[in-house]
């Protein structure tokens, strides 16, 4: 015997206040809530599944409303789909009318949300901004291999390196508009199978492309430093003889500094490897932070003109061209970890300590654990002597 369909009536639903479940049939249900809230539900199977969906309150759709939205469903699962998938499908006129400037302006602060490093959150908007202008008023539903090339050819070979963020972040965006539902198909900005076969070979930077001064030649660059005065030279000279990576070195609050026992300390969250890390101060850099003392005037060891804004790394670009030298501020670590393993006995794992890479063997660990930070003053007061030396070793 067939069930029973359209069993409610529209007077027995108004009637009825008792909380419960009441069928009307071909899975159709008004459930009626403890606090007195009513709405419809669907139960079926779906893949050998009992299932259960939602079709909004009982105060909104009327009884006859909910029977079809109840019959369509219906009709879905008999053609062997998913209702529920169907439902949450984005309604295709809202999908067209997304563009990708819009959902881009969307998506990036989330995505830079996990970037410490201001610089590279202002990189992202700017790059998807500047390059990728010509998708911006585009359907992110609709955008081609063809937009892509042409947001890409123009600086595959100036720029090589801007253009292959250019193109990961395009990517990254159509990848979070399919999973949005704003689009399907393959992704047109994907690299490997695809755009690798239109675009030449990536030109790939050699390690260690940050030009570095030879370790010899370190000492007559600082006596050349010494004789200017400035913020930046101090700033410049005291990150060469840190060792430290500009952005930790110019972002550097007075409050990381302990002058009696003679430590920088480094917060995880300032860290490149997201570990804390201990800069033992020797005596020339406790001297650039006494010469920095009378000029402090807010957060930071070497602000700007303004009181509570840090230096740019431009000042140092700009300084090493002034002086005529090649190489770059993050070069010098190169040039202390050249002079650490050719010029001195200390062992390897003291000198990476030092720059805090992140390394993977066990004896490396065990260094990292323990921090080796006087076995690391020794290095760095060594380092501070050769610098101080004022001629080539």
């Amino acid at each position: 015997m067939a069930r029973a369909v359209n069993k409610l009536t529209a007077l027995s639903i108004a009637r009825e206040k008792k909380p419960g479940r009441y069928g009307d049939g071909a899975g159709l249900y008004l459930v009626i809530d403890p606090n007195g809230s009513r709405r419809w539900i669907m139960i079926f199977r779906h893949d050998n599944r009992q299932r259960e969906m939602g079709l909004g309150s009982a105060t909104v759709f009327s009884l006859a409303e909910a029977r079809a939205k109840r019959d369509e469903f219906r009709r879905l699962i008999a053609e062997g789909r998913d209702p529920i998938a169907e439902k949450r499908k984005p309604d295709p006129a809202t999908v067209k009318a997304v563009t990708f400037g819009a959902f881009a302006d969307q998506l990036i602060p989330e995505i830079v949300k996990g970037y410490r490093n201001e610089k590279h959150r202002a990189q992202w908007t700017s790059t998807v901004n500047t390059y990728a202008a010509s998708l911006r008023l585009k359907p992110v539903a609709d955008i081609t291999t063809d937009d892509v090339l042409a947001c890409l050819q123009p600086i595959w070979h100036d720029k090589n390196e801007t253009a292959a963020r250019v193109r990961g972040r395009i990517e990254k965006v159509l990848d979070a508009a399919k999973a949005r539902g704003l689009r399907t198909g393959e992704n047109p900005a994907r690299w490997r199978g695809h755009l690798d076969q239109l675009l030449s070979k990536r030109r790939k930077l050699m390690r260690g492309h940050h030009a570095a001064l030879p370790f010899l030649e370190v000492p007559a660059f600082v006596a050349e430093l010494r004789k200017r005065s400035g913020v930046s030279a101090l700033a410049l000279e005291f990150t060469i003889l840190t060792a430290g990576r500009v952005g930790e070195v110019l972002e550097c609050p007075w409050s990381e500094i302990d002058r009696t026992k003679k430590v920088w300390s480094i917060p995880a969250a300032r860290m490149k490897a997201e570990r804390d890390h201990r800069v033992p101060l020797t005596p020339r850099m406790l001297e650039i932070l006494d010469a920095m003392e009378p000029l402090r005037r807010g957060t930071y060891v070497f602000p700007t003109f303004k009181a509570d804004k840090h230096m740019s790394n431009m000042a140092f670009n700009a300084l090493l061209k002034r002086m005529g030298v090649k190489a770059t501020t993050h070069g010098f670590r190169s040039s202390f970890r050249d002079w650490a393993g050719d010029a001195t006995t200390f062992q390897r794992e003291v000198a990476e300590a030092a720059l805090s890479h992140v390394v993977g063997d066990a004896t490396e660990a065990a260094y990292r654990r323990g921090d080796a930070l006087e076995k690391r003053r020794e290095l760095m007061n060594a380092w501070d002597a050769f610098v101080s030396s004022g001629t080539a070793a």
